[in-house]
C-alpha cells in the first residue's frame, strides 16, 4: 500500500512552509487588488479605450519577466533566498506608496507604471518562491506543497479581485484602494520575516548584467534538458492561455452582457475559486511518479469549457448586475461553465511545475524557474498583443475565446504525443535490455 500524502493541514502547520505560503498569498492579493481596481477604473472611465488598456495590462505586468527573469534566477541561486524575499516585499511596499499617488490623482500613466513595477517585483519573487519550496519539501509533499501554493495564489487572486472591484467603486474608492494595498504590503513584510533561511544553491555564481544575452544563455541551458524544456513550454502555454481568457472576461461582461463592474468581479472571482479547487484536487490525486496524464485530461477540459463559455456568452441576454446573473438560467450556466474551465486550468499547471522542480538540478533550480518565466512572459505578451490587435480589428470576445479553445486543443494533443513517445521509448529500452 503506498504511503499517504501529507495532509494540507500538516503542511500549513509547518514552520517552514506556512510563512512562505502566507507571504505569497498576500502578494497575490495585493497584485490583484491593485490590478482589478485599475481595470474597473479603466473600463468605466476611459470609454472605448478601456478594453484596449485592459488587454494590454496583462502584457505590461508580464513584460518584466521577459527582461529580468535571467537575472532573477541567477540571484536566487547565488544568494540566500529568505533574505531576498524580504527585500522583494519591501520593494512592494514602495510601489504601493506610488500606487496611492496614482489613485489619488487619477493618473493612469502612473498606475500603469506601478503595474510594470509590480511585474518586476513578481519576476524576482517567482524563482525565490518556487526555488525555495523544494528546500523544504520533497516527493509527494512537494506535490501537495505546489498544489497549496497554486491554490493560495488563486485564493489571493479571488480576494484581491473582489476587494479591488468593490473598493474602487465606493465613494472615495481610490483612497480606500490605496490604503488597502498599503496594509496588505505591510502584512506581507511581516510574514516574510518568519521564512527560515536555507542553503545557498550555488555560492559565488556570477551575475550577468547583459539582460538579453543572459536570457538567451539561460534558455539554451534549459533547452539542453528535454524534460525541463518540456515542462517550461507547457507552463508557458498555460500562462498564455490564461492571459487571453482573463483579458476577455471583463470585455465580455462589459460589451456583450452589458454588466456592471460587479459582474466583472463575480466572473473573475468564480474563475479564481475554480483554479484553487483544481490545484488542490491535483495535489490530492496526482502521485509523484505519474504527473503528465492529468495534464492531457485537464487540457481537453480547458478547450471544451472555453468554447462552451464563448458560445453561451454569445447568445446570453443582457445581465446588468449580479442578481440578474444569479437569477438567470443563462447566467447560472455561464458561471458553472466558467468554474469548470478554471478547475481544469488549475489541474493543468500543478503537475508541470512539479515536473520542472524535480527535473532541474538543485544548483540550477531557480534559474530553470527563471527560464520558465522568460518563456511565460514572451508567450503571454504575444498573447496579450494578439488579443488587443484582434479586438481593435473588430473581432469580439466570444470569437477570440473560440480561437483560443482550438489552439489549446492542439497543445493538448502535443502533450499526448510526448507521453506516448516516452512510453514507446521505454518499451523499446526494456525489450532491448538483456534477459536474465
Amino acid at each position: 500500500m503506498p504511503d499517504l500524502k501529507p495532509s494540507f493541514v500538516a503542511l500549513l502547520r509547518s514552520r517552514q512552509f506556512l510563512p512562505l505560503f502566507v507571504t505569497q498569498l498576500l502578494g497575490a492579493i495585493n497584485d490583484n487588488l491593485f490590478k482589478n481596481a485599475l481595470v474597473v477604473l479603466a473600463l468605466y472611465r476611459l470609454a472605448h479605450l478601456g478594453p484596449v488598456l485592459v488587454a494590454l495590462a496583462g502584457g505590461v505586468f508580464l513584460l518584466p519577466y521577459a527582461i529580468f527573469s535571467a537575472m532573477a534566477g541567477q540571484l536566487a541561486d547565488a544568494r540566500e533566498k529568505s533574505r531576498l524575499i524580504r527585500a522583494v516585499k519591501i520593494w512592494e511596499l514602495a510601489l504601493m506608496l506610488l500606487a496611492g499617488l496614482g489613485f489619488f490623482t487619477g493618473n493612469f500613466a502612473v498606475l500603469m507604471a506601478v503595474l510594470f513595477g509590480l511585474g518586476v517585483q513578481a519576476t524576482f519573487f517567482s524563482p525565490l518562491k518556487y526555488g525555495i519550496l523544494p528546500d523544504f519539501l520533497a516527493g509527494d509533499a512537494l506535490v501537495v506543497g505546489n498544489g497549496l501554493v497554486e491554490a493560495g495564489t488563486f485564493v489571493g487572486i479571488l480576494l484581491g479581485t473582489v476587494a479591488g472591484g468593490l473598493l474602487v467603486v465606493l465613494p472615495h474608492g481610490e483612497i480606500a484602494a490605496s490604503l488597502a494595498v498599503l496594509v496588505v504590503a505591510l502584512a506581507g513584510i511581516w510574514a516574510a520575516w518568519a521564512i527560515p533561511p536555507t542553503q545557498v544553491a550555488q555560492p559565488g555564481l556570477r551575475l550577468e548584467w547583459n539582460f538579453p544575452a543572459a536570457s538567451v544563455s539561460l534558455l539554451r541551458l534549459a533547452a539542453e534538458a528535454k524534460t525541463v524544456w518540456f515542462a517550461v513550454l507547457g507552463i508557458s502555454w498555460f500562462w498564455a492561455m490564461g492571459t487571453v481568457v482573463l483579458a476577455e472576461f471583463p470585455t465580455l461582461a462589459h460589451d456583450v452582457l452589458h454588466g456592471s463592474g460587479a459582474v466583472v468581479t463575480l466572473m473573475l472571482g468564480v474563475f479564481a475559486v475554480g483554479v484553487g479547487i483544481g490545484s488542490l484536487g491535483m495535489a490530492r490525486l496526482v502521485r509523484d511518479e505519474a504527473l503528465l496524464h492529468y495534464v492531457v485530461v485537464c487540457g481537453v477540459g480547458v478547450s471544451v469549457f472555453t468554447a462552451g463559455f464563448a458560445l453561451l456568452a454569445a447568445y446570453a441576454p443582457v445581465l446588468p448586475d449580479i442578481p440578474a446573473v444569479l437569477a438567470s438560467g443563462w447566467g447560472q450556466m455561464l458561471l458553472a461553465d466558467l468554474l469548470a474551465l478554471a478547475i481544469c486550468g488549475g489541474g493543468f499547471s500543478v503537475p508541470l511545475y512539479v515536473l520542472l522542480q524535480e527535473s532541474a538540478a538543485p544548483s540550477h533550480r531557480a534559474r530553470m524557474i527563471g527560464a520558465a518565466n522568460i518563456m511565460n512572459a514572451l508567450a503571454s505578451v504575444v498573447a496579450a498583443g494578439l488579443t488587443a490587435g484582434l479586438y481593435a480589428g473588430g473581432l469580439g470576445a466570444s470569437k477570440i475565446l473560440l480561437l483560443s479553445a482550438v489552439a489549446n486543443a492542439g497543445v493538448t494533443f502535443w502533450v499526448l504525443g510526448k507521453i506516448r513517445g516516452g512510453a514507446q521509448n521505454e518499451r523499446k529500452s526494456m525489450e532491448s535490455s538483456p534477459k536474465r
